[in-house]
């Protein structure tokens, strides 16, 4: 079983922000805090250390992860790349990858991830409809390999796991916790659902 010494985190905040009109969108307001707090807190604790790969804003991330690794090569490559630099980054045998953009995330993510990944070399969440591919863990010493695949201009997650031992993941019993933010009014509708689950969970006696 892997331990949580041998588990490092990263947040994917590298991004441009596009459908939110080009703002940091880890460090968007989400119920009173930025949203990538919500993520962090879903790692904390069940890995060694949290990093945030982020591209701007680099001091703001600081404050608030164990460590901020900005890509390995500039002009906003996308998330494969943001992983390939957290593989870099890692001085544990796996990395546990998460988006900043999901506040909802399991708190048992990690060990369920750990729990399904058996002799594969990545596992990816699967909410019963679809995957996730910003949502795994994954052995750091893919890392050689992901740098050949974006040498030569792969910048697609799923093809870069075909290469490789993958396995899917099953949280067919939580969907809604992978929903992600990329309007505003995805992070209102979602603001107002946690709001009401929190009341719900209240009242329960």
């Amino acid at each position: 079983m892997i331990t949580q010494g041998e588990l490092s985190g990263l947040i994917l905040a590298g991004g441009q922000g596009r459908r939110m009109g080009g703002r940091d969108k880890g460090l968007e307001p989400f119920a009173g805090r930025p949203l990538v707090a919500h993520v962090i807190e879903r790692l904390e604790g069940r890995v060694a250390r949290v990093m945030v790969n982020a591209n701007r804003h680099l001091d703001d991330y600081r404050a608030l992860a164990d460590r901020v690794i900005v890509d390995a090569e500039g002009g906003f490559q996308g998330p494969l790349m943001g992983i390939y630099s957290g593989l870099l980054a890692a001085e544990t045998p796996w990395l546990v990858v998460v988006p900043c953009d999901s506040p909802a995330l399991p708190d048992d993510l990690v060990a369920r991830l750990v729990a399904g990944i058996g002799q594969a070399d990545i596992a990816v969440a699967h909410d019963g409809e679809r995957l996730h591919p910003v949502v795994a863990l994954m052995r750091t010493r893919l890392a050689d390999d992901l740098a050949v695949a974006l040498a030569a201009g792969e910048r697609k997650i799923d093809r870069w796991y075909a290469r490789h031992a993958w396995c899917e993941v099953d949280f067919s019993c939580c969907p809604e916790a992978f929903a992600n933010l990329n309007t505003d009014d995805d992070k209102r509708r979602l603001e107002q659902a946690l709001l009401r689950r929190a009341h719900e969970e209240s009242q329960t006696p």
